[in-house]
């Protein structure tokens, strides 16, 4: 969004200009003061543990020019907070008492009211994309397709959240011509904040599970949760609901908006057919309207294909022939984190580890289990979150279904993932299980026993920090082969 000034974002969210130029020109967002691209607006936000205001001058230094603070209300408190800020860096005076304060009640809902009024200045469509598992992929997946006909804008890395999607909206460039945006949630109320903001066209929901259950309670929260995602939608936009989610099957639109279902099951609109799988990858028949076309994908696991049928059932809402999308989509080659599939030191590494939940533990474990191996199939796993009370249960229904997968190994890491080892037991299944209690630990056993030939899956809540133990076995396996 180029041109904004200090008024005129001081104007948008309520606030005032109580130091420095108004007509400051913003370039950036920043929320981290150690991370500035020059011209930014640094927005303080006030976490649980540590008040941002507390870097002002930090982050000044290091390059922004223009400031929201609820710290602060008049130059006079400005003047003093620079002077007690720069007391042991006075290097750092000169830049702070060059730069634009604005004041505001709220630095967070500064932020979200910034990115509404960006939005607002913006007249391309936007694909919303949310659900409880699969959101970064099929983000990925739907930006690829819509490539086929369109420039694409679309959200970077894992900015989904309540500060993250106006930082999004805000770097929408102005050549693109359709944007795809991820909306993620945690907690009541957090949805209807980001789609405010986002003001989308329409959204693709893929599922609703058991992440954020801790938080939501029950399915029927989360899915009412995530529907809020028609906050400020466009009144002649579309759900793209997964049809072989029982839940979302049945939803119905706010204010007869459209309902567009896709998968595997009979009623879908763009359904696909005829899965199977070849050299472990997914082909499929792709059905929609009076087009079929089938569809070769590069990316593992059956459940890939409710992500392809998804982008495609949004590329041809916007007008691009299935035949060219299912072309673009046959490119995609996955996400970082998210089953990327490469080999070192003769071993196969399927790095899953940047998020966890049930259903794509299960599913990433399908992928191990179906893979050409000449060694073992080994499973690292580690502890999922957010699962509220049944947290045991859904570690041990996992256990359930490696019974009948033809896996060689269990690495568990965590006290919860313990329990997938019970739930194997309870099962009948006789799969060897080693217990873990920290990443050196994990690495230790990574470079003690793993074998060329071997194939390993990663697979944990990101706070487990599985994908340092990815990088750690990736580079020491690279090592050893030099």
């Amino acid at each position: 969004m180029k041109g904004i000034t200090a008024a005129q974002a001081a104007m948008a969210v309520g606030g005032k200009v109580i130091y420095g130029d108004p007509g400051r020109r913003i370039g950036h967002i920043c929320l981290d003061s150690r991370k500035m691209e020059g011209d930014d607006l640094f927005v303080p936000v006030v976490g649980e543990r540590v008040d941002a205001h507390r870097f002002i001058c930090q982050a000044l230094a290091a390059g922004a020019g223009t400031v929201f603070t609820s710290r602060q209300e008049s130059g006079e408190e400005v003047l003093e907070t620079v002077t007690d800020q720069c007391k042991e860096n006075p290097d750092w005076r000169g830049n702070a008492l060059s730069s634009t304060w604005i004041c505001v009640d709220d630095t967070r809902l500064a932020l979200q009211a910034f990115g509404a009024w960006c939005r607002s200045r913006t007249a391309i469509p936007l694909v919303g994309i949310t659900g409880s598992v699969g959101k970064t992929t099929t983000r990925e997946m739907v930006a690829c397709a819509l490539e086929a006909g369109f420039s694409v804008y679309k959200t970077p890395g894992n900015s989904n959240s309540q500060v993250g999607v106006p930082v999004t909206v805000f770097n929408i460039p102005e050549e693109a011509e359709i944007g795809v945006i991820e909306l993620g949630m945690s907690e009541p109320g957090e949805m209807t904040r980001i789609a405010r903001v986002a003001q989308v066209n329409c959204a693709v929901m893929t599922n609703i599970g058991e992440a954020h259950m801790e938080q939501l309670g029950s399915k029927e929260n989360i899915l009412k949760e995530k529907l809020c995602i028609q906050e400020k939608m466009a009144e002649d936009g579309a759900l793209f609901l997964n049809g072989d989610d029982p839940l979302l099957r049945t939803v119905v639109p706010e204010n007869s908006r459209k309902k567009i279902l896709y998968g595997l099951s009979e009623g879908c609109d763009c359904r696909g057919i005829d899965l199977h799988l070849e050299a472990g990858y997914p082909v499929f028949t792709a059905i929609l309207g009076q087009e079929q076309v089938q569809v070769r994908l590069k990316v593992m696991g059956n459940h890939m294909v409710s992500n392809a049928l998804a982008a495609l059932a949004v590329a041809a809402y916007y007008g691009i022939p299935m035949e060219r999308a299912a072309s673009q989509l046959e490119q995609f080659e996955g996400f970082k984190g998210r089953q990327q599939i490469f080999t070192a030191g003769g071993v196969t590494i399927i790095d899953d580890s940047y998020n966890a939940s049930p259903v794509s533990m299960k599913a990433g474990l399908e992928v191990l289990s179906s893979m050409p191996c000449k060694g073992r199939r080994i499973a690292v796993l580690a502890d999922m979150k957010e699962l509220g009370p049944d947290t045991i249960r859904f570690h041990q229904e996992v256990g359930e279904g490696l019974a009948d997968m033809t896996i060689h190994q269990l690495v568990l890491l965590g006290e919860w993932a313990a329990e997938i080892e019970r739930g194997l037991l309870q099962a009948g299944g006789k799969i060897p299980a080693v217990k873990l209690a920290s990443l050196e630990e994990t690495r230790q056993w990574l470079s003690d026993c793993l074998r060329a030939g071997d194939c390993v899956l990663f697979k944990g809540s990101n706070s487990m920090g599985l994908s340092k133990a990815v990088t750690y076995l990736r580079e020491n396996l690279t090592n050893k082969t030099e």
